[in-house]
């Protein structure tokens, strides 16, 4: 269901801090995103909720055939049903009373056409027009989407380390299924690149594809980093009859969760392109759409012909300018705001230990780490349980964690069947392997940190959700947050109207002024990115290439946010930050670049004109 009301989205947040987001926003119009990695912990989740509402619970048992599609289903059937009651309720509730009923209509974005005429009916005398007025306004109440989210890479095809699987009950197809027989009409987030045998399994379902009306109760999300891989996809899932009802563009390190930099492309790089060629979407997919369709015997519908892709971008928002920025100069349809919801016990589900330690947090504890065992850079936190639990059992001489769920197994270094960087059997192997090199001490030591920091995500995102909602003990749980460097500007705990508000510009804005703006923070965390990948440059002529290409995009990147900053700025967004930071920034830049070229005299081989060999400096 598309989200017609409010401009923003709640993006997912690890496997348990929006778990039951939906829950707690969609009666009141907001539109949130649901992980489908743990399933586990959706079973436990739909036990819990099950209670509180009264509603039926059949537990589905680890080893029950098709377990995984099916505890998917039902948690999501649970959702759905737990927001349609929850919505009938404030429907029912009257107005000119506090209550949800007025919050949700106080929430809506000022512009918003129910907003404008339910401050009429305010103003209105009570009698039959007040009345009919009431009643619609009341009928066209509907809930925020129910959206769901898949990252892609994630799909083992061994269960409990035991036995091969056949490919349609591999993780993401199970929980792709998990979601297709769900009862929900919303939408299914597909992050961290391509899956082409799961693209091409969204075919058995007819959910994803129009039905004669021209709707589709099932839509396809892509989160994708520039334009180039968003056109890839969108081709390759055409040519199977899929349209993509959204494309998300996410900053590729300032960002919560796992990190996905691009080759030195900032941000307003990213938008520009995609707003100077979004109006060619449709005529790319459209014929290979309506193909598919004929080759079915499908008729495509004539009201669906002027559809076209939304574009979202989401990342480091932090005030009501920026994301005016993003909707007003680069046509973004809307906004995805994650990191600043943490402080929000409406909207998401953190322990209190660690809303405690977000509140206290400063840039310096919010760093991008190696914890992740997909070695993908891991935006996190220091000091939070998981780390502190992680470094006490290697002070103990036991690092590693059981692998309980093994979602993210995929090292097949020592073993046939994959297992997991952070579990105790891979890291007992590794630790013995590197004792044994023939390598100086200081490179041991080195060697040993990278393997033992691994931390296991599986159980410890889903913990602080178990803790909060009475299922775990926090003393055997350690939690993992993954939020991103924005969380250092908001200091305390918020309600959900203060957020709201803080978005929409109404009001006082809850960052600081001397924030710097988003383009700005983006700027540093890339030429920190630069700087690490010179660190660990073996200096090969692919990365040499790399590297050259990453700083020419990186500089082109400022020039683009030094023209945005002569703009004249919106409401609370601090353009002023953005030229000191390109010029302290590029000059910090070239001094990194310089030093690798003066270290490193490399030369790559060339061609002339007339295909002779020709040497090139780096």
């Amino acid at each position: 269901m598309q989200n017609y009301y409010h401009t923003f989205h709640i993006p997912v947040m690890g496997t348990g801090h929006s778990v039951d987001t939906p829950i707690r926003v969609a009666p009141l119009g907001i539109t949130s995103v649901i992980s489908l990695v743990d399933d586990i912990l959706l079973e436990k989740i739909r036990k819990y909720y099950s209670k509180k509402f009264g509603l039926p619970y059949s537990k589905i048992q680890r080893n029950a055939v098709d377990g995984r599609a099916k505890r998917t289903t039902a948690y999501l059937d649970l959702v759905h049903e737990i927001v349609r009651i929850k919505m009938e309720n404030i429907k029912k509730q009257p107005f000119f009373k506090k209550n949800d009923k007025t919050k949700y209509f106080e929430l809506l974005p000022d512009k918003s056409r129910l907003k404008i005429e339910y401050n009429k009916l305010l103003e209105m005398r009570a009698g039959l027009k007040r009345n009919v007025l009431a009643k619609d306004l009341t009928n066209r109440m509907r809930p925020g989407s129910i959206d769901v989210n898949i990252m892609v890479k994630l799909d083992r095809i061994y269960h409990d380390n035991i036995l091969p699987i056949t490919d349609e009950f591999s993780d993401a197809k199970t929980a792709l299924r998990g979601y297709a027989e769900s009862s929900l009409e919303s939408a299914i987030v597909f992050s961290a690149g391509i899956n082409q045998r799961l693209f091409h399994y969204m075919t058995r379902f007819k959910d994803f594809y129009r039905d004669k009306t021209g709707k589709i109760k099932k839509k396809i999300i892509l989160k994708v980093s520039d334009f180039r891989s968003a056109l890839i996809q969108g081709k390759f899932l055409a040519k199977k009859g899929l349209e993509v009802y959204e494309f998300r563009i996410e900053s590729g390190l300032n960002c919560g969760g796992h990190a996905f930099p691009s080759n030195g492309f900032l941000l307003p790089s990213l938008l520009k392109e995609f707003k100077e060629k979004r109006d060619g979407f449709t005529a790319k997919f459209l014929p290979l759409i309506q193909k598919y369709y004929k080759k079915m015997g499908w008729e495509y519908p004539e009201k669906a012909l002027s559809a076209r892709p939304v574009i979202t971008v989401q990342g480091g928002i932090g005030t009501h300018g920026e994301d005016h920025r993003l909707r007003e100069q680069f046509g973004m349809d809307l906004t995805g705001w994650a990191s600043p919801f943490l402080l929000v016990p409406e909207a998401t589900c953190v322990d209190a230990s660690t809303r405690e330690l977000l509140k206290q947090a400063g840039k310096e504890d919010l760093y991008v780490s190696d914890v992740s065992p997909l070695e993908i850079p891991f935006n996190n936190i220091h000091k939070c349980g998981s780390e502190m639990w992680t470094n006490k059992r290697v002070a103990k001489g036991k690092p590693g964690s059981p692998c309980a769920k093994g979602f993210l197994a995929s090292n097949t270094e020592f073993t046939k069947q994959p297992i997991c960087l952070a579990s105790r059997q891979y890291q007992k192997i590794k630790l013995k392997e590197i004792k044994n090199m023939e390598i100086s001490a200081k490179e041991k030591e080195r060697l040993i940190q990278q393997v033992v920091e691994k931390a296991c995500l599986c159980d410890h995102l889903g913990n602080g959700a178990l803790i909060t909602l009475g299922i775990a003990d926090e003393k055997n749980s350690p939690q993992s947050i993954c939020p991103g460097p924005n969380i250092a500007w908001y200091k305390r705990l918020y309600s959900l109207k203060e957020m709201v508000d803080h978005i929409y510009g109404r009001g006082r804005s809850l960052a600081p002024s001397k924030r710097p703006h988003m383009f700005a923070a983006e700027i540093v965390m890339y030429v920190d990115y630069f700087e690490k990948l010179v660190t660990r440059s073996a200096y090969t002529q692919i990365e040499i290439k790399r590297l050259r290409e990453f700083k020419d995009n990186l500089e082109q990147g400022m020039d683009i946010c030094l023209d945005i900053a002569k703009m004249k700025p919106y409401r609370g967004e601090n353009l002023a930050s953005i030229p000191p930071c390109v010029e302290g920034q590029r000059k910090r830049l070239r001094v990194i670049y310089a030093s690798f070229k003066k270290n490193n005299i490399i030369t790559i081989p060339q061609k002339h004109k007339d295909n002779t060999p020709a040497m090139m400096a780096l």
